[in-house]
């Protein structure tokens, strides 16, 4: 009987074992699917509440003229829209790090296919490596495979964490700006102190997406990382 290594391609188990990454590789993709549609949910219900209080706070305007019943109300109604927005981009920085363990996973099963049949390697646009450089090729993440930390930077603007915490910056800029209005502030300090709460709330939010992206699972350290150039 040989005890000799079938070679690559040729394992008499490769359609079993094709079959079972098959399963789940779809599993993962139907979990990636479960994690957009709670984000853009997420998202939905936050722009309905941010909707609302700026047509119930238009309403105010009206009736008091941006009197001190305005700001007794508005301070309040936008710290609760404030709070629903650094709840909602917490969630979506979560959902983030799922959506990034489903990309690991599937990098990983592809590096599996090559295994069983490398010809099929000039076919896939996606990475078969599972670090951080892999995952962001199958993410489509261009500016940082490429080094390129301008393009980065642009793209994490253009998602929906970086998307909602411009909003949720702005609100808080608003309300920075009514408690100076309400303390008697003039007009040139209240600007700055507005322009002060708005980038105060992008740098908080931004390191604590930073710090919550530094924790990673050992489940997650690179088993097949991307080979150095």
């Amino acid at each position: 009987m040989s005890t000799e290594t079938p070679p690559a391609g040729r394992d008499p188990e490769a359609a079993a074992k094709a079959q079972i990454l098959a399963t789940e590789h779809w599993s993962l993709l139907a979990t990636r699917t479960l994690t957009y549609n709670e984000s853009l949910g997420r998202v939905t219900i936050f722009l309905a509440i941010l909707s609302g209080a700026v047509i119930a706070l238009a309403l105010v305007a009206q009736a008091d003229r941006f009197g001190a019943t305005f700001i007794t109300i508005a301070i309040p109604v936008l710290l609760a829209v404030l709070f629903a927005g650094i709840a909602t981009i917490s969630r979506l920085t979560a959902l983030n790090r799922d959506d990034y363990r489903w990309v690991i996973g599937m990098n990983r099963i592809r590096h599996a296919y090559l295994e069983l049949h490398p010809d099929l390697k000039p076919y896939f646009i996606t990475s078969p490596y599972d670090d951080l450089g892999g995952a962001l090729q199958t993410l489509g993440i261009e500016g940082a495979v490429s080094g390129r930390p301008l393009g980065s930077v642009f793209h994490l603007l253009q998602t929906l964490p970086g998307m909602l915490t411009v909003i949720v910056a702005a609100v808080g800029s608003a309300i920075t700006g009514l408690v100076a209005v309400a303390l008697g502030s003039p007009r040139p300090a209240t600007l700055l102190i507005a322009a002060a709460g708005f980038v105060a709330v992008m740098g908080l939010m931004a390191l604590s997406n930073r710090r919550s992206f530094g924790r990673s699972s050992p489940s997650l350290e690179p088993r097949f990382p991307s080979p150095r150039v």
